[in-house]
């Protein structure tokens, strides 16, 4: 066992590199716990010592406590695509559970509405949890003790005192805050669809859909306090105040800006980008990551935020009701004008007078529809998703090198995060 625990990744690289057998590709994960890695071994140290490639960092069997990872090093040196969410599943559910714990309260009512899209089976995707647990692993140097799998059970007014708990917390507010916001936009947009369920204004009225959403928000700034960072509560209360700020710009917008796709751009980040933006920044500062890496952590979120929301439109029009979870051609209903229709708008003028009466009278929708149809702007609102989903893998591709195998796996991952946003069919 020690012998296994101190060969050098270059080591195990040679183990992994594709020239050799199958047999070899397979028996690579087991080779780090065998007590005899024998041949194998051997030939790779031969091959090491000829390119003078052999390193003195080691890696340690205590850490590979979680099986995602040995299956991820098979895909990571057969450069195939790893699964994000496999990476910290145990880790998510652990946090989730915290969350339905943190958002209890003893008023029957307020406690149903506030925990209707936590309930097991009712989380959606949980793309901000995934994304924010892999971004503090790819820049650690160490990969998360065992310990980290169980539910954290402090009070949320209570300072974490290990920084992978505090990391934790904010994958915890960034869904609160989330959620909240769903909460009021489904009451803005009176919609009776979402995630598959009765939204909760369907089924509790307005008003207790938005103190439900206004609830969340007091949780998470109970939990966002006890981090004790300045910096990081100005980047999350930053996303409250953007939250806002979009949908003050989506209701008050003139002729000029409806029209306008930098204005819908702007809007978009307000609206979704930037809590993923914000978010990704805090557990880089959590990490204790310098100005420059955190920059890069927030670009990444920005621009899978933009790319989430581009994919979004785009379904919109070519998803279905049932794929959805919520009505298709739910943004024209709206009256919102979308990228897809914004670039129709170039090349059929007609869409214009449309989009400024906000797809009101009878007929527009189907007109509306059939327009971005018989237009290039499904294809060119892809374009734009597949631009910023590139600009978010160049921003992790920017990172300083990764310290540990898991950090490189993880970035593999937030990597393909970027590829499954734009294949994504819900």
């Amino acid at each position: 066992m020690r012998r296994a625990s101190n060969i050098s990744r270059s080591l195990i690289r040679a183990c992994f590199a594709p020239q050799f057998p199958e047999e070899a590709l397979r028996a690579g994960p087991g080779l780090l716990l065998a007590p005899d890695p024998g041949p194998l071994l051997s030939l790779a140290q031969g091959l090491c010592r000829e390119n003078g490639q052999q390193q003195r960092r080691e890696l340690t069997v205590s850490h590979l406590y979680n099986a995602a990872i040995p299956q991820g090093w098979d895909s990571l040196y057969r450069g195939q695509p790893v699964d994000p969410f496999s990476l910290v599943k145990e880790e998510i559910e652990s946090v989730s559970e915290r969350l339905r714990r943190s958002i209890f309260t003893g008023i029957p009512t307020l406690r149903s509405a506030a925990e209707y899209f936590f309930k097991l089976g009712a989380e959606g995707k949980r793309l901000r949890p995934t994304m924010l647990l892999l971004m503090a692993s790819s820049l650690s140097t160490y990969v998360p003790s065992p310990d980290f799998l169980t539910v954290d059970d402090s009070p949320p007014n209570v300072h974490p005192s290990e920084e992978r708990r505090r990391q934790q917390r904010i994958a915890e507010i960034t869904e609160m805050i989330h959620v909240a916001s769903l909460l009021h936009d489904d009451v803005i947009d009176n919609a009776e669809v979402r995630r598959g369920l009765r939204a909760l204004n369907s089924v509790f009225g307005n008003k207790i859909a938005i103190l439900a959403g206004d609830f969340l928000l007091a949780r998470a700034s109970v939990s966002l306090a006890a981090l004790r960072n300045s910096d990081v509560i100005q980047l999350l209360s930053q996303v409250i105040e953007d939250l806002v700020t979009g949908e003050i710009l989506q209701m008050t917008s003139t002729d000029q800006d409806l029209l306008s796709l930098d204005y819908y751009v702007r809007k978009t980040f307000h609206k979704t980008a930037s809590l993923m933006a914000n978010s990704s920044k805090a557990v880089a500062i959590l990490g204790g990551q310098p100005k420059d890496v955190s920059e890069l952590a927030w670009q990444y979120g920005r621009h899978l935020g933009l790319a989430f929301q581009f994919v979004d439109d785009v379904l919109d029009f070519t998803g279905s009701t049932l794929q959805l979870g919520k009505p298709a051609l739910n943004d024209l209903r709206s009256g919102l004008a979308t990228a897809p229709v914004l670039y129709a708008a170039e090349e059929h003028p007609q869409l214009r007078s449309l989009i400024l009466r906000k797809f009101k009278s009878e007929g527009d929708v189907e007109l509306a529809q059939q327009l971005v149809f018989d237009s290039r702007g499904i294809q060119r609102a892809r374009d734009l998703a597949a631009e910023h989903a590139a600009l978010a893998a160049q921003a992790v591709q920017s990172m300083p090198p990764a310290v540990t195998e898991h950090a490189l796996l993880c970035r593999q991952a937030l990597t393909d995060i970027t590829s499954r946003v734009l294949a994504r069919k819900k």
